[in-house]
Order: structure tokens, then C-alpha cells, then sequence
């Protein structure tokens, strides 16, 4: 008999992680400050993705607790002394970049539940994730410029190549509110919604998405990447060799039995 995977829960701090089945839900939980990222608040969250890993999850689905999703970096937790100022780029060496890489990396399908404000890095954690929904009340915001900075987090890289340079360059020069219907007609994000539907909504999706072909689904996530930087020649032999290395799974034969029996597949991952 297969072991089952320790699927460790975390009830309390400024992240928590929940189990729905074979969905890891993982909630920002700093509220009272949006979200907003301290070092801490790194920690505990990379502590939330070890374990949703170990306990071998199939989706995970990001959100936040409050009237907000994250508002990105908490100002208060840096050092504005003279001579001694925070370096950004050790801070986003140290919190951002390997979060934002890690996210873009996981093996398994990651759906943000966008509850409120993005604003800053937490609108890019956001577009770091596979797939984006988010309540109508909800907004995106490029907030970097009102402090003098450039996006980061990879908004440099997503805006442009979802929305276009114009659209891209507005929003980070302007660091104007991007409403979530917006976001959703410019096709920054996947759908908008009624906020009181978001959770089970966000749900139901990370669920559908956990009982899909996981392989495939990481598969199909390095494939849509690599073609933003890679010729067609290029796209057409890695197409190839990914096709191979699935035909050859158990996914793949149950799809195919499942199919020809005209029943519901059991994917497996393998």
C-alpha cells in the first residue's frame, strides 16, 4: 500500500497553510498591514511552500486574508538610516527573485485568489502564478514609481508580454489602479469575478486542476515560458522531446484508456 504524504498544516503566524483534498491553500495573513512583506513573512512562506511540496500537492492556490491580496514590500521593516540604508538589491536577491523563480518553477499548477489590492511586488507575485482570478473589487497596482523605483518581482517581464509595451509601459510609469475587469479585458489575468464567489470559485479551479495530469501541466508551464525567449525551431524540438518523455507515462496510457472506455481518467502524476 502507498504511504500517504505528511500533509503538515499552519494555523497561525503571517502565512498559513490549509489542505483541500490535493490543493495546498496557502493565505498571506498579515491583514492588518495588507500583507505586506517583511522578512519573516518570506520565511514563513517559503516554510509554507517546503511543506506543500513534501506533502506532495497536486495545485496551489494563493490568496490573502483581509481587504487585501499583498501590498508588497512593508516599508516599515526596512532601514531608512543614512549610511545605513536597506540594499534593495540584496533584499530582492535574498526574498523576491528566489520566490518569484520558485513559483514560476513549481511542478504542479499555482492559481492566485486576488482578494483585494496587488500593488508592487504583490501585483507581481500575483502574475507569477499560472493563473490569476480575482474579485471585482480588486485591483493591480504598479505602485514602484510613486517611490522612485522600477518594478520588480518580474513586473518588467510579465507586463510587456501579457498586455503589450504600451499598456505596460502606462502602468509602470504612471503606477495608476488597474481595476480586476481591466486586467481581465487586457488579458493580464485569467477571470474577474463577484467577490463573494472568489474563494470557492478559486477553489473549484486549483481542485479541477489537481485532478489533471500534473506532468503535463509542468510540462506545458516550461514549454509557454521557453517560447518567449526561443526561436520555432527551437519550440518545435522541445515540443518533441516533451511529447516523447508523456507518451511514455501512466498518465498518458490512462488518458488513452479512459478515453477509449469512455470514463473519467485517475491521474496519477506518473
Amino acid at each position: 500500500m502507498q504511504s500517504q504524504p505528511n500533509r503538515s498544516a499552519i494555523e497561525a503566524g503571517s502565512v498559513l497553510l490549509a489542505w483541500h483534498g490535493d490543493v495546498a491553500l496557502i493565505t498571506l495573513n498579515r491583514p492588518d498591514k495588507l500583507n505586506s512583506f517583511t522578512g519573516d513573512m518570506h520565511a514563513a512562506l517559503r516554510d509554507a511552500l517546503d511543506r506543500a511540496e513534501a506533502g506532495e500537492a497536486r495545485a496551489l492556490l494563493l490568496t490573502g486574508a483581509g481587504r487585501g491580496f499583498c501590498a508588497g514590500q512593508d516599508l516599515a521593516d526596512l532601514d531608512f538610516t543614512p549610511g545605513r540604508m536597506t540594499d534593495l538589491g540584496d533584499l530582492i536577491d535574498r526574498d523576491f527573485n528566489p520566490l518569484i523563480r520558485r513559483l514560476q518553477a513549481m511542478p504542479v499548477p499555482v492559481v492566485a485568489a486576488v482578494n483585494g489590492i496587488a500593488a508592487g511586488a504583490g501585483a507581481n507575485l500575483a502574475l507569477a502564478c499560472d493563473m490569476v482570478l480575482a474579485a471585482r473589487s480588486a485591483s493591480f497596482i504598479q505602485a514602484f514609481v510613486k517611490i522612485g523605483l522600477v518594478p520588480d518581482s518580474g513586473g518588467t517581464w510579465f507586463l510587456p508580454k501579457r498586455i503589450g509595451m504600451a499598456r505596460a509601459l502606462g502602468l509602470a510609469m504612471t503606477g495608476d489602479k488597474l481595476s480586476a475587469e481591466e486586467a481581465e479585458r487586457w488579458g493580464l489575468i485569467w477571470e474577474a469575478m463577484d467577490d463573494p464567489l472568489l474563494p470557492e470559485q478559486a477553489l473549484a479551479l486549483a481542485t479541477q486542476l489537481a485532478s489533471q495530469p500534473t506532468r503535463a501541466l509542468a510540462a506545458i508551464k516550461r514549454a509557454m515560458h521557453a517560447s518567449a525567449t526561443q526561436g520555432l525551431d527551437a519550440q518545435l524540438d522541445m515540443e518533441r522531446d516533451m511529447q516523447r518523455a508523456l507518451g511514455a507515462s501512466d498518465d498518458y496510457a490512462e488518458g488513452v484508456r479512459a478515453f477509449l472506455e469512455k470514463r473519467a481518467p485517475r491521474f496519477t502524476g506518473r
